[in-house]
Order: structure tokens, then sequence, then C-alpha cells
């Protein structure tokens, strides 16, 4: 199986200078939980909900005055739509991150992966696999 064939297509993306404030209500309208930051569609970071509470909230600094950029994580592990599913969830046990931005041969972001896709079509074993390695250090 194909990463494309479970992958949300039509992800919400964001450029390194967009306010918190309005990231914050995108999540909100949207009901998502991450965003890649790309600049001219390319992924160069990600702002989940989490980096917006404890990286800018947490921070002490004035959240309103506050970008995407300050508060991003760099490096982002991502995936081609073309990769196999069993290398994704591979790559996603051993980062034990719960979601992936998904590019194409251009490095376009088309989409993005999470534990709720692979739970809910790929096989059941391939799922717990994931989701235990995923919540590991949570135990």
């Amino acid at each position: 199986m194909k990463v494309r064939e479970l992958m949300h297509k039509g992800v919400e993306v964001t450029p390194p200078d967009t306010p918190l404030a309005t990231l914050a209500k995108t999540m909100r309208e949207k009901d998502i939980g991450a965003v890649p930051v790309a600049t001219n569609g390319k992924l160069v970071g990600m702002v989940t909900d989490r980096d917006i509470t404890v990286r800018a909230v947490g921070s002490g600094k004035d959240p309103s005055q506050m970008t995407a950029k300050d508060v991003m994580t760099k490096g982002v592990v991502c995936c081609r739509d073309d990769a196999n599913l069993r290398d994704v969830i591979g790559m996603m046990e051993e980062k034990k991150i719960r979601r992936i931005p998904v590019t194409d041969e251009n490095q376009q972001i088309v989409g993005m992966v999470s534990l709720g896709d692979i739970s809910s079509g790929a096989p059941e074993r391939l799922s717990a696999e994931l989701l235990h390695a995923v919540a590991a250090h949570h135990r």
C-alpha cells in the first residue's frame, strides 16, 4: 500500500511569517493539531498546537508578536506520496511521531499521513504496532 492511498489530501500549509494568532485560529476552524510551514510550497518546518502552548506561551514572550517561524520544529521528517506505507510506519515508529507531511516528486506538500489515517486504513496489525511504538514513551 502506498502512502497516497491513506493520506489526507489538501493539507493546510502556512508561510513562516504567519502570526501565531492566525495559525491558532486556522487550527481551531479546521480542527487540526499541526500545520506544515512552507516557503514556495517546500517544507521548512511544522507547528503543532503544543508548539504554540509550550514554545510561545511558555516562553514568557508575547505570543501576539510571534510567528510560525518562532515556534516551528525544523528538520521535519517527511515522506513521498509514492512511499510504501510499511516504510513510513517504520519511520514513525523509530522517530516516535504521530504524523508526517507528504510531498510529491517536486518536494511540494501534497498531504499528511497520521496515526488516525493509518488506524482507519491500514491492516490492524500494522496500526497496533505503530500505536504501541509511538506511545511507548508515555508508559
